[in-house]
């Protein structure tokens, strides 16, 4: 039974979350809303994402960083690197064919931006629920719940902005040359990367000044919603 009530702790510590930011992002789009069949399977196809990205994170750590997968040392800048753009080309390909391929629906600047934020608190969704339940496991319920919520502030919205970052690459270019795509999209895809590599490095190099890497993850969710704005306003 103790088993059950970790698993249902850690879903609903995981997964609401995650609904509570797809609900306010989903806001944005008001004007000419996405199907709600199109946002659930993004949002899935987010969470399945995650299971390759854990076998691929895990073969990474025994080829370049053996020791990182005992405890026995910090992962390497290298490894940080290659996590990062796992998670980030990954949920890229799964919201392509999830959401943008052969997608009637996909029909303005803002969408791409809309349905990549919505896989990305998918991925969240299902990593927080498995961070949880290992966090649940070994410690107490009051301790999980402050795990958690640091989770909810700083990992969560860092999913979102980093995926957000190509979906703003995508929707600057959505009206420009197929060349002129390729360019935004493989420049979004490095900056996603780059944010999320930093922010790895922080929370490691920086456990004590947490409230700092929080702050500026805020600050880069403010600067996505005045971003948001302007996207709306772009013409064919």
């Amino acid at each position: 039974m103790a088993h059950y009530f970790t698993i249902l702790i850690s879903l609903l510590g995981g997964v609401l979350p995650a609904l509570f930011w797809l609900w306010f992002w989903l806001k944005e789009d008001k004007r000419q809303p996405e199907p709600k069949s199109r946002i659930a399977l993004s949002f899935i196809c987010g969470m399945l994402a995650v299971w390759p990205a854990i076998e691929i994170e895990r073969f990474l750590c025994g080829v370049i960083n053996p020791g990182m997968c005992t405890g026995a040392v910090m992962p390497s800048f290298l490894l940080i690197t290659l996590w990062a753009s796992t998670e980030e080309i990954l949920k890229y390909i799964f919201t392509f064919f999830s959401s943008f391929w052969k997608n009637k629906h996909n029909d303005e600047p803002l969408d791409p931006i809309i349905y990549l934020i919505t896989a990305a608190l998918g991925f969240s969704a299902l990593e927080n629920t498995f961070f949880l339940f290992n966090v649940i496991d070994i410690n107490t319920i009051t301790q999980s719940i402050v795990v958690g919520n640091s989770r909810f502030l700083g990992a969560t919205l860092l999913h979102t902005a980093s995926s957000a970052a190509i979906g703003v690459m995508m929707g600057l270019s959505y009206y420009k040359k197929p060349k002129t795509k390729i360019f935004f999209l493989f420049t979004g895809i490095l900056i996603s990367i780059a944010l999320h590599t930093v922010f790895n490095l922080l929370i490691i190099n920086l456990k004590k000044d947490l409230f700092f890497i929080f702050a500026g993850v805020w600050i880069l969710i403010i600067l996505l919603i005045v971003i948001i704005e302007k996207i709306k306003k772009i013409k064919s």
